[in-house]
């Protein structure tokens, strides 16, 4: 593909549309984070019953994620980017629309499902959109400012936890959402994937062609590892630290704070890390260097509840590292071939959010049967959680001016 096909400057139609969409995705995604102790109490639960319930249906937002991220992933690849971005954002709206309106808690956990499902889609299929519609030396450009509207759109679910009921943000979503299908998307497909998509004899969206080969199998969960503690950071850590200020003896704590300023913290990290990977010409080195911050912000994270004080800060600084995330997801879309990319970038990015499906039980299992406490239970999973990302990161290889155009 020529390069003066390609987009130079990242404020293109393409890059505009798929943050817009990580936008309102983000968005919605965290809300259930944000309301799950107001939406929760009114729907009648309270105590360990509230904790429990609410880590279940967290659980299950994150399966749907796992298993949207298999089919968005398989019809990208085999149907194109602008099918997923459209059905997607299609089914995580009106999924959202639905929740404005549950009133007992299974209904609440198969709207959840769904809404994972939808949300599956939009981020890969995005990340992979841009990534070929921009030249080899100016894409990260366009990646970054897709993950910073996104991170974006996660700053404004925390800001609407103070200023809207749980119901009207859960309709405003899903009407935000909706209006992104105004946008004329179908004219939005990348040259690469129409080019290619005219081969038949190679394995488009093929989820078991990725285990073919031990190597490419290997690099795959190596994506995948590297990405998990973003998802425990915010998705464990920020959503359960209410839990742990209680434990700790910390009075007044508030997640809807706390929350907030460690996307505001994620936006700073997309943003720069992003910059730093162009400059340096390194993606390995800019995530290696931002998941230093994360882990040292997380220690202290740790030692200030242990010793009765809740810093703000901190949740502040865990995001700045934790802001890799628009690194990592070119990084992730760069590993593969056009005829997986869609495939790898959704699954990837869906099985690093779902894992949670994993951590929570894992932490609950320290907690129950090993005997420890809350604190304790999500340090031990976090050194195995960071351990396992770091290793990643160092065996994956430098992808920094790859040309994509090319198959597994």
């Amino acid at each position: 593909m020529k390069q003066s096909e390609l987009y130079h400057s990242p404020f293109n139609l393409p890059v505009i549309a798929a943050g817009l969409g990580f936008f309102v995705d983000a968005f919605d995604l965290f809300l259930f984070s944000i309301y799950r102790i107001q939406s929760l109490s009114e729907l009648g639960l309270s105590g360990v019953l509230l904790k429990a319930e609410g880590e279940r249906l967290l659980a299950i937002q994150m399966l749907g994620m796992m298993i949207g991220g298999v089919l968005t992933g398989i019809i990208g690849d085999k149907k194109g980017r602008v099918a997923v971005l459209f059905g997607s954002i299609l089914l995580y709206s009106l999924a959202n629309i639905a929740n404005a309106f549950v009133h007992d808690v299974d209904t609440y956990a198969f709207i959840r499902f769904l809404a994972g499902v939808g949300l599956a889609g939009e981020l890969g299929a995005g990340i992979t959109l841009v990534s070929e519609s921009m030249t080899v030396e100016r894409r990260g450009y366009g990646t970054i400012l897709v993950a910073t509207m996104g991170a974006l759109g996660a700053v404004f679910a925390g800001l609407a936890g103070d200023l809207m009921p749980w119901r009207d943000a859960f309709l405003a979503a899903g009407i935000a959402g909706l209006l992104l299908l105004l946008l004329r998307m179908k004219s939005l497909e990348s040259s690469m994937f129409k080019m290619t998509s005219k081969n038949q004899t190679i394995g488009r969206g093929s989820f078991f062609y990725l285990f073919s080969n031990p190597k490419r199998s290997a690099r795959y969960f190596a994506c995948i590892l590297m990405g998990v503690p973003i998802w425990f950071s915010v998705g464990i850590l920020i959503t359960l630290s209410p839990e742990l200020a209680k434990e700790s003896g910390v009075d007044g704590w508030a997640l809807t704070k706390a929350f907030t300023l460690f996307q505001l913290g994620i936006t700073s990290g997309d943003l720069s890390s992003g910059i730093f990977s162009q400059v340096f010409k390194s993606r390995k080195k800019v995530i290696l260097a931002y998941m230093s911050i994360a882990v040292l912000a997380t220690v202290f994270y740790f030692y200030f509840f242990h010793n009765g004080i809740g810093s703000y800060v901190l949740c502040f600084l865990m995001g700045l590292g934790c802001g890799y995330l628009s690194v990592f997801v070119t990084t992730t879309a760069e590993q593969f071939g056009t005829n997986l990319r869609v495939l790898v970038s959704a699954t990837v990015t869906n099985f690093m959010r779902g894992s949670v499906t994993l951590l929570i039980p894992f932490h609950l299992w320290l907690e129950n049967s090993m005997g420890t406490t809350l604190t304790l239970s999500l340090i031990i999973t976090g050194v195995v959680v960071w351990s396992l990302a770091i290793l990643s990161t160092l065996l994956l290889s430098e992808t920094y001016g790859k040309d994509l155009n090319y198959q597994e």
